[in-house]
C-alpha cells in the first residue's frame, strides 16, 4: 500500500470514526493466499471512538480465486457469527468503495495468539480447546441469516454430498493431467454418498490453522470465513478431523490438538444434537479429495496461469500424500 493510499485510508477512517485518526502502524501480516491482511494500529483524537485501537484490515488480494467470497460477503458472515456468540474478531467497518485503497476492504479488531497449525500441533494434548472448537462450530451451524441479506449464499443444495462431488469432478476435469487416485476417491464418494444430508451454514474451512489460540491456551478467534456457505454440517466436522489438517499429530484426531470425542462432546452439548459418527469418515474422505483438487488448482495457476505466488507453487507437493490417504481410507474391507 503506497503513501497516497495510506493517506486516503486515514481520511476515510477519520470520517467513519468521527475524530482525527493517526495511523501509527501499518504492515502486512503473514498468510492469506486469497486476501491481504494488514496490521493496522490507529489513534483516534475525539469523536465517539477515542484512544488507541489495534485492528486488522482485510482486502482482496490480486490473486484472489473465484470460489473465495469477497470482503463485503465475508464481513457480513463475520457480523452474523459475532452476533451468534461465535468467538471471532469483532468486525468494525466495511468499505465497498474501491477508490479508497484500490479494492473493497473491512476492518476488525485484532485478536492475539498463535494460528500456525504446525505450532499448535506441537503443544500438549488439549481436550478443552478441542471441546471449545466443537462448541463454536455448533454455534456456526445454528446461525440463521436474515433472508433479505443472505441472497449471496445462494440456495441450499438439496444433496450436499453429490453437489460437492460434482464440483470437484468438474474442477479435476479442467486440469491438464490425469489423477487416477483422486478419480477413484470421487467414484468411492459417489457410490457411498448418504441419501440426503441437511444443509446448514458451514464455515467450510474450519481447521487447525484457521483459528487463534492465546498464550494461555484459550481460543481467541475463528478466522478466514471466505469459503462459508450452505452444506451438510458433517462436512465441517470431517474437514476438521481429516488427517491432512493434523500437521503430523495423527494420534490427536481432533485437528492435531486433542481427542475426537472431546470435540464431539463440545459440539453435541452446545447443539443438542448427536453427531452421526458412522458418517464422519465419509466426509473425511471428501476432505482429502477436496484439498487434493485445491492443491492441484493452486499449482496449475502458478505453472500455467502466470500467478507468481510461491505458496501456490509449493502446494502441489502435498498431493501424493493426500492421494495415499484417499486410497488407504477407501481400501475395500
Amino acid at each position: 500500500m503506497d503513501d497516497a493510499q495510506r493517506e486516503t485510508l486515514r481520511t476515510y477512517l477519520s470520517e467513519r470514526a468521527g475524530g482525527d485518526v493517526a495511523i501509527t502502524r501499518m504492515e502486512p501480516l503473514t498468510g492469506g493466499a486469497v486476501q491481504e491482511n494488514w496490521r493496522l494500529d490507529i489513534t483516534v483524537d475525539g469523536g465517539p471512538w477515542p484512544g488507541e485501537h489495534a485492528l486488522v484490515l482485510k482486502k482482496d488480494a490480486p490473486n484472489a480465486i473465484a470460489t473465495s467470497r469477497g470482503r463485503a460477503e465475508e464481513y457480513r458472515l463475520l457480523k452474523w457469527a459475532d452476533g451468534a456468540g461465535v468467538t471471532v474478531p469483532r468486525p468494525c467497518m466495511l468499505c465497498e468503495d474501491p477508490s479508497v485503497i484500490g479494492a473493497p476492504f473491512f476492518v476488525m479488531h485484532l485478536v492475539e495468539g498463535e494460528a500456525a497449525g504446525h505450532k499448535l500441533a506441537r503443544r500438549p494434548d488439549d481436550d478443552e480447546l478441542a471441546a471449545a472448537l466443537g462448541v463454536n462450530l455448533a454455534r456456526i451451524h445454528a446461525i440463521q441469516p436474515p433472508a433479505d441479506q443472505a441472497a449471496f449464499l445462494g440456495a441450499p443444495p438439496q444433496d450436499p454430498a453429490r453437489s460437492a462431488i460434482a464440483t470437484y469432478r468438474r474442477d479435476l476435469d479442467a486440469l491438464p493431467d490425469a489423477h487416477p487416485a483422486i478419480e477413484w476417491g470421487l467414484a468411492w464418494l459417489e457410490r457411498n454418498a448418504p441419501t440426503l444430508g441437511e444443509a446448514v451454514l458451514c464455515h467450510r474451512d474450519y481447521r487447525t490453522g484457521n483459528y487463534m489460540v492465546g498464550d494461555d491456551g484459550v481460543l481467541t478467534g475463528i478466522l478466514d470465513w471466505e469459503f462459508a456457505g450452505w452444506s451438510d454440517p458433517l462436512e465441517d466436522i470431517g474437514w476438521f478431523m481429516a488427517a491432512c489438517w493434523r500437521f503430523g499429530a495423527r494420534d490427536r484426531e481432533a485437528g492435531g490438538i486433542g481427542a475426537r470425542e472431546a470435540f464431539y462432546d463440545g459440539y453435541e452439548k452446545e447443539s443438542g444434537r448427536s453427531i452421526a459418527r458412522e458418517r464422519v469418515g465419509y466426509w473425511e474422505v471428501m476432505a482429502h479429495v477436496r484439498w487434493a483438487v485445491i492443491a492441484l488448482q493452486q499449482a496449475d495457476r502458478f505453472v500455467t496461469g502466470g500467478t507468481a505466488n510461491l505458496e501456490w507453487a509449493l502446494t502441489a507437493h502435498v498431493v501424493p500424500e493426500l492421494e495415499l490417504e484417499i486410497l488407504n481410507m477407501t481400501e475395500p474391507g
